[in-house]
């Protein structure tokens, strides 16, 4: 069985961590085949949303350790250069919004891919844990850029240095994740979300992730600027003028993502 599930339906490609024994934790084959399906989804034109979750109790327990000691381990600069730093990268850059859906425990590089997502969504019994304090690491996979900008420094600090484990009513109170959903109506509640998003006029999603990204490092000026060049962008879509003609015609509007 691969370690990683592809499945297209309905628009949205679902891709599922696949290693439930091993709570979904990452090694080598893992991580170079979710690159991949990434990369698969960005190139298919039936795409125009990525759902991401995990198989079994788990949603990703990070980092399999047993790569990393033994004989022969794998360097961690060579799993971050290797293995996360794309994957991370892929998601962020990708012109499709991704949704991650926290089925169970997220931990280390669990935690922080799934905040590298566009949304991000918990079951009740879902928790996220920046375990690496706990064997003298620091968080990686653009934990430390994204979760400061999320919850705020101090919040963050804390949450990574005590290795707090942080349920899913809690990360939503705190801003960290978008929504929480019940066991029972998690998995269809969490696809809704990402069937939702394939029908929207997805150039536009696209040009708003790309604002959003620069948004991190640019001046007000300079954000001003660039919304400005994206909004002529997205006026010269298909999908605007069929959004302006539903809302004039009173109609739901058909979009296609072009």
């Amino acid at each position: 069985m691969s370690t990683i599930l592809l499945e297209i339906k309905n628009e949205v490609a679902l891709i599922t961590l696949n290693r439930p024994e091993k709570f979904n934790a990452f090694n080598r084959e893992m991580a170079l085949l979710l690159q991949n399906k990434l990369d698969e989804c960005e190139d298919n034109p039936a795409v125009r949303c990525v759902y991401l979750t995990g198989n079994g109790k788990a949603f990703c327990a990070g980092q399999d350790l047993g790569e990393v000691t033994g004989d022969n381990p794998v360097t961690f600069d060579k799993i971050l250069v290797e293995h996360y730093n794309p994957i991370i990268t892929r998601i962020r850059k990708m012109n499709k919004p991704v949704v991650c859906a926290v089925n169970g425990v997220a931990a280390g590089a669990g935690v922080n891919i799934a905040l590298s997502c566009d949304i991000v969504v918990a079951s009740e019994t879902a928790s996220f844990v920046q375990a690496f304090s706990k064997i003298g690491l620091i968080p990686d996979c653009g934990g430390t850029y994204f979760l400061p900008r999320i919850i705020g420094m101090q919040k963050a600090t804390a949450i990574m240095m005590l290795a707090d484990k942080v349920s899913a009513e809690e990360a939503e109170k705190m801003g960290m994740i978008y929504k929480v959903f019940s066991k029972e109506n998690f998995s269809e509640e969490s696809v809704a979300i990402a069937v939702s998003l394939s029908q929207m006029p997805t150039k536009a999603l696209a040009f708003t992730k790309q604002a959003l990204n620069e948004s991190f490092k640019n001046t007000l000026e300079a954000q001003l600027q660039l919304e400005d060049s994206l909004q002529y962008k997205a006026a010269h879509t298909k999908d605007y003028n069929e959004g302006v003609s539903a809302f004039l015609e009173k109609r739901n509007p058909n979009f296609k993502g072009e």
